[in-house]
């Protein structure tokens, strides 16, 4: 594995502290009037999803932790978790929910994601930025209500919960962001 030092720091860059393995969301580096200056990082934890501030000399060294991804089809669920097929070699591994329990909302059959991996330790899913998903159920819409702008929750087929403009009925197919669970527009 590589070293590398406080210096080196970028947003994105996963790191080994502790016997977990970090993404860096946020870091700043800090040289106050007194004293050795420090960089300041706020922290998630690919393993748990837990977000953490932490504090590092500057010039402190630490492991830089190699993830891979690959891009996969995800298959089906059974009843050991949720089925991924490599596109290339045809090879498929099933992963527990719990690994990817924030990509579940937006996870369809045949649709292609990437498999996060440390070590051969599937850590996650990444899904695409934006997903299409069909409306199961909402509030039907009152003729003039549209024309106000405002917005009513609708839940998804896959139980993602979404506010969307009044005009929206069931069996709608929208654009929804991943990073935010936003509605975009009618697919």
């Amino acid at each position: 594995m590589a070293t590398i030092s406080t210096a080196q720091f970028k947003t994105g860059l996963t790191i080994e502290v502790d016997n977990a393995i970090w993404r860096i969301i946020n870091f700043q580096h800090v040289k106050p009037g007194k004293g050795g200056a420090f960089v300041r990082t706020k922290l998630k934890n690919l393993r748990t999803g837990a977000v953490q501030d932490k504090t590092f000399r500057a010039g402190a060294k630490m492991e830089q932790a190699q993830i891979d991804t690959s891009n996969m089809q995800y298959l089906y669920e059974d009843g050991a978790g949720y089925v991924f097929m490599d596109m290339e070699s045809y090879e498929q591994i099933t992963v527990p929910g719990d690994k990817i329990q924030d990509a579940l909302n937006y996870l369809q059959e045949n649709m292609d994601v990437s498999i996060v991996q440390y070590q051969n330790e599937v850590i996650g899913i990444e899904v695409p930025n934006t997903v299409t998903l069909e409306v199961s159920e909402t509030e039907p819409s009152i003729k003039g209500n549209t024309a106000s702008g405002g917005s009513k929750p609708a839940t998804m087929t896959t139980g993602l919960i979404v506010q969307v403009p009044f005009f929206v009925n069931a069996g709608d197919k929208l654009v929804i962001n991943t990073s935010d669970a936003s509605y975009i527009s009618r697919a």
